[in-house]
Formats: structure tokens, sequence, C-alpha cells
């Protein structure tokens, strides 16, 4: 019985260190990009300025979500005049849908650290499962804050006529690569 009491009492000890931690994003340092063949002569790239949401995970359980939400408003191509043509209907159609969206409830894990996040990204109205390859993540607490910090660089693939974007496809490219940068810090 001693046994049985002790054993019930270290997996509650346990289950009280390993506790899910949120993490808001730092918009001064969050942004997404997202680049595609420019009829073969170049690859053209591109950011969002505003995106934010929150991340949580538990490092000792190996879980993790996320709910990141894009401005698509907010596209910067480095010219004001393709910025107004890719947020119009054609292409990201921005006055109906003013928001992308990433939603992810499972987080893969190598050890404890965070590999990928398997979600659902909803553009311009459709909704796809996305997977985001997190290709480095690092906690520390932040320098300047003071606070438990983190921050990632993320990507996936996703094709524009997947979301109703094909205009010009396949000159230009069908294939869009999404890359994520992001910094956090805990709630």
């Amino acid at each position: 019985m001693k046994q049985v009491l002790a054993a019930a009492l270290s997996l509650l000890a346990l289950s009280a260190v390993a506790a899910p931690e949120t993490y808001e994003l730092e918009g001064n340092h969050s942004f997404a990009r997202f680049g595609y063949s420019h009829l073969g002569y170049s690859t053209q790239i591109s950011r969002f300025n505003k995106v934010g949401g929150t991340f949580t995970f538990d490092r000792a359980a190996g879980t993790g979500s996320a709910d990141i939400t894009i401005d698509t408003t907010s596209v910067d191509t480095g010219s004001a005049l393709f910025d107004k043509h890719i947020q119009a209907e054609d292409y990201l159609d921005t006055a109906k849908f003013p928001k992308a969206t990433f939603k992810a409830a499972k987080a893969v894990f190598k050890g404890d650290t965070p590999v990928s996040l398997e979600g659902e990204l909803t553009l311009k109205g459709v909704t796809k499962p996305v997977t985001l390859t997190i290709t480095h993540f690092m906690c520390m607490p932040h320098p300047m804050l003071k606070k438990e910090a983190c921050g990632a660089d993320a990507t996936a693939m996703v094709k524009r006529t997947d979301f109703n974007m094909g205009k010009n496809a396949p000159y230009v490219g069908d294939d869009v690569t999404i890359s994520i940068a992001v910094e956090s810090v805990k709630k």
C-alpha cells in the first residue's frame, strides 16, 4: 500500500512539473514571408508585416498547439503598386478576407524540441491541412525583458490553386513557400 501511495504521489509531482506553457508572439519580431517563381526568371519574396497569436507546448509531455493570425492587408512586396495588385480579388482578396490563420492542434517532437506543427491554414476562406516544419527552435530567458522567451523558424509549401488564387498559373508559380519567423514571450 505504501508503494502504491508513493508511486501515485511521484506521478502527481511529475505532472505538476510538466505543465503546458503559453507564449504570445511579439509583433515586432514575428513575420510571415512567402516566395514563388515569377515566370521562371526569379523567386519573388514578400512578407506580411503583422503576425500575432500564441503557441502552447509541454516539453515533458511532447505536446503543443499554435494559433497564428496573419493580417493579409499588411502584405509588403516592396512595391506599393504590387501590394495593391496582390491584395486584389484574383489573389489575396483582402477586402473580403483580411486575415489568414494557422491553427495547429498537434506538435511533433524530437526529444524535448518541437520539429513540426500539424494544423489547418485558412487563406481566402479556404481551409487546408498544412504541416509547418520547424527548422530552428530555442527558448531562454530574454536578456532585456527578463522573462522566458522562445523563437522559431518554420516553413511549409502550399499551392496557390488550392486557395483559389490560381491566376497566371503555371507561369507564376503555383508552389508557394511560406516561412514564418517568430519570437514570443511567456504569458
